[in-house]
């Protein structure tokens, strides 16, 4: 079984908004409402590539309890812890204004809290996949996800973590099966401004020197990287289309790459999976579906 961890759940609010002034009243000539957050994201790809999965994470208030609501709706497990205090996040996305958006914080996740979901860890078994993906609220310290990977490092977990900055750094020493980073993330942990996949090859592979397995790196238009776990290396542009939301992309390529990989058990084929799910994402209003996806891979 694969499972999906979202800390930071959202409403995300879409819309266009022509000509988009400061100081004025904007009015939206597109708007959608859609659930979010990077996990989330993540499991809705998969169940639409024929994939089963469980969603869990932490959910408050009536936001919280919309969000569960509309995960089902796509017919995914879930399995969300309650906060007793705050709102689950509603996120602004402007999609036609240069990718501007304005996300919010989301509500405080307390000890007991915690502790709860930590407990729920302990039905993963040898073999299951479980998903760190996203951001974290208040109250949570940045090595959420290496306390995470220590509960769970006798239990033959396969871990894959998808997040910024030390989210991400400070679990490699634990040997992440998979990490996908995005290429302003990878310049943000070297402090360096690399602009092609031929640059980014280097920095993919001493991310891979210092623990990951495989890292697979989202370059947006020019596509992406992969560095597998024997150090064959792959470059792909992206494909052609007309990008229509961007949001949720590199989402859809974490798990096109893991369809990929269960289906076809080689990472030709699932670096080609992710590539497609991402892509079918960009090229669409809503997370990439099935027809979509396998038509461009």
């Amino acid at each position: 079984m694969i499972y999906t961890v979202t800390f930071n759940p959202s409403i995300d609010y879409i819309v266009n908004v022509s000509d988009f002034k400061l100081g004025i009243t904007n009015r939206t000539s597109y708007e959608q409402m859609r659930v979010g957050g990077k996990g989330i994201n993540v499991s809705i790809v998969l169940k639409n590539l024929g994939v089963e999965n469980t969603a869990l994470g932490f959910k408050a208030g009536f936001t919280g309890d919309k969000i569960e609501d509309m995960v089902r709706e796509y017919g995914i497990e879930s399995d969300f812890i309650q906060i007793q205090e705050g709102c689950s996040r509603i996120n602004l996305k402007i999609s036609n204004f240069d990718g501007t958006e304005i996300n919010g914080m989301g509500p405080v996740i307390d000890e007991e809290a915690l502790d709860t979901f930590f407990k729920k860890l302990q039905i993963l078994e040898k073999g299951d996949i479980l998903v760190l993906s996203g951001s974290i609220p208040k109250g949570v310290s940045d090595n959420i996800y290496q306390i995470i990977m220590e509960k769970l490092a006798d239990k033959g977990i396969t871990v894959v973590v998808d997040a910024t900055n030390k989210l991400l750094t400070n679990v490699l020493k634990y040997h992440p099966f998979l990490i996908k980073p995005n290429q302003a993330e990878i310049n943000e942990i070297f402090g360096l401004e690399l602009k092609t996949k031929e640059e980014v090859v280097p920095y993919a592979k001493k991310l891979k020197k210092m623990g990951a397995v495989n890292v697979l790196v989202s370059m947006g238009e020019q596509g992406a990287v992969l560095v597998d776990e024997t150090w064959n290396v792959y470059l792909s542009d992206s494909l052609n289309g007309q990008v229509k939301n961007s949001v949720g992309a590199g989402d859809s390529m974490v798990a096109g790459f893991l369809t990929g990989l269960i289906e076809k058990n080689n990472y030709h084929d699932a670096f080609r999976m992710g590539i497609a799910a991402g892509c079918a994402s960009a090229f669409s209003a809503e997370l990439a579906c099935k027809e979509d996806t396998y038509k461009l891979y």
